[in-house]
């Protein structure tokens, strides 16, 4: 009898398959880290090849860590890093190109091209998305425009395209053999290319971008079969049954399916998520408007967004570009080595600015520095930006929706550090909530594709699953919270009008 899920996760830094069983518990994990390709600043690549090749791994090891087989496993779901472009040739299964990852800027001439004198807001209105590096549109466009041959072989059909949930589904599903080519609405939000209204892509926009409409998968919803895994896979005859953008994914699982309810993500980057239920919000403060999610044939739930493009790599940059600590949970401690920030403010800007600002022209930077300042300090300084990041972040989603946040849930690994924790809840003000499962994002995949095939019922049998593990209050000195808001704000507005010209 088939008695648990499989969700693989493809996120940015590693490839992930989870097993859970009918309570939302952890069985077995399998994991494998890929490559982070920089070729120049501002430039961020993975190889697609090797994310294939591990997702089959990590399948392999929670399998076997679990001691089961295909047969134990009810049904697959997928949940990935959603703006990553991959170019493929359908013939082949080769990628043309190095996948882009949603962290790289190198398309900001394109961006500029594309906004001409109508701005960067050009397709808002239609795809709650302002013109901007971050999403695949302008990816795929400057593979088309850069790699030799691309645009005549897409042109000629043999290219696609698939963000990386597409990717794992087509080789998942035979490759070159019959693969299925298909994204869910969650992804295919984040594109620039799909109506959000009518939930199909938007032939005027691809002809204005030049990218051909048979390079796209086909947008399903969130929770159906797309397909089964082949022959190759350890997972072979096994429905593949749900896809989520792993943002989205990480609301779901937190059971956050109704208008009014939210919850932060602490990743790679951070991205709070605010349901808004069947109704398209748009936003008035730098915000997205994205799809939450869409089981089957039922109507799509919204969102509003804010993304903030550097956290927990800020952590990875301390330990592999600084050498400052050598494992990431290495940075709670150092940061806890000193009372404060010592003045210290770290705006890590590292691809511009993301929500609520959406500056392409900031850099990273460290402000406040004087002789008294050590690495405890710097330390201290690049998690308190994580918080304050998502201050800000809080704050527009409580101007657009006219109601205040009076508790922020959170997941992800950077939820371990309770330092961090701890300032958020002070710097917002209002509680921080851990749930006992805090991967999410994982789950929720496997609650779209145990909904599919009947494993669970209802999301009220999800609702159920979810239990508090830990709770912060806020301390109540708000003249101090004030002043560091302050402070941040400053720091931030030194970040802006860097690049120009003589900037490369």
């Amino acid at each position: 009898m088939a008695n648990y899920i499989i969700a693989l996760d493809q996120g940015t830094t590693s490839s992930r398959a989870i097993i859970f069983d009918k309570k939302g518990s952890i069985i077995s994990v399998g994991q494998k880290e890929h490559e982070q390709i920089m070729p120049r600043a501002g430039w961020v690549e993975h190889d697609p090849i090797e994310i294939r090749d591990n997702m089959r791994e990590v399948i392999g090891i929670a399998l076997g860590r679990a001691n089961l087989t295909r047969h134990d496993i009810a049904a697959i779901g997928i949940t990935n890093q959603r703006e990553t472009a991959v170019v493929w040739d359908k013939n082949t299964g080769i990628p043309v190109y190095n996948a882009i990852v949603w962290q790289d800027t190198r398309t900001q001439p394109i961006v500029d091209r594309l906004a001409g004198d109508e701005g960067v807001e050009k397709y808002k209105d239609i795809v709650g998305l302002p013109l901007a590096t971050y999403f695949s549109g302008t990816k795929i466009a400057w593979i088309l425009e850069n790699v030799e041959g691309a645009r005549e072989r897409a042109e000629a059909g043999d290219l696609i395209f698939g963000t990386t949930d597409s990717w794992v589904l087509w080789n998942l599903t035979g490759g070159p053999e019959g693969g299925v080519h298909a994204t869910d609405v969650t992804n295919a939000s984040r594109t620039l290319f799909m109506d959000l209204k009518t939930l199909e892509w938007r032939d005027d926009i691809l002809a204005d971008f030049g990218v051909p409409r048979s390079m796209m998968p086909e947008i399903r919803s969130s929770s159906e079969v797309y397909g089964v895994a082949r022959d190759a896979s350890l997972l072979r005859e096994t429905p593949i049954a749900g896809i989520l953008g792993d943002q989205q994914a990480a609301t779901f699982g937190q059971a956050a399916f109704d208008a009014g309810e939210s919850k932060n993500t602490y990743g790679t980057g951070n991205f709070l998520i605010f349901q808004t239920g069947t109704e398209i919000v748009k936003s008035e403060n730098g915000l997205l408007t994205t799809v939450g999610y869409k089981l089957g044939d039922e109507p799509a739930h919204y969102a509003l967004e804010g993304s903030i493009a550097v956290t927990g790599s800020l952590v990875q940059w301390l330990r592999d570009q600084l050498g400052i600590i050598t494992s990431a949970p290495e940075v709670e401690a150092l940061a806890t080595t000193v009372e404060d920030n010592g003045g210290v403010y770290f705006v890590p800007a590292f691809s511009g600015l993301f929500a609520p600002y959406w500056r392409p022209d900031a850099r990273g930077a460290i402000l406040g520095l004087t002789r008294y300042a050590n690495r405890g300090h710097l330390a201290r300084a690049a998690l308190e930006a994580t918080a304050f990041q998502t201050r800000e972040v809080l704050d527009a989603v409580n101007a657009d929706s006219g109601v205040d946040l009076t508790e922020l849930k959170v997941d992800g690994g950077m939820i371990a550090n309770d330092t961090l924790m701890q300032f958020q809840a002070d710097v917002l003000g209002v509680p921080v909530v851990r749930p006992v499962v805090a991967e999410t994002t994982a789950l929720g995949a496997a609650y779209a594709a145990g909904l599919a095939v009947g494993f669970w019922n209802d999301l009220d049998e999800l609702r159920a699953n979810w239990q508090e593990d830990r709770r912060w209050t806020p301390n109540d000195d708000v003249e101090e919270r004030a002043r560091q808001l302050r402070l941040w704000k400053q720091a931030v507005s030194k970040s802006m009008d860097w690049v120009n010209d003589d900037v490369r």
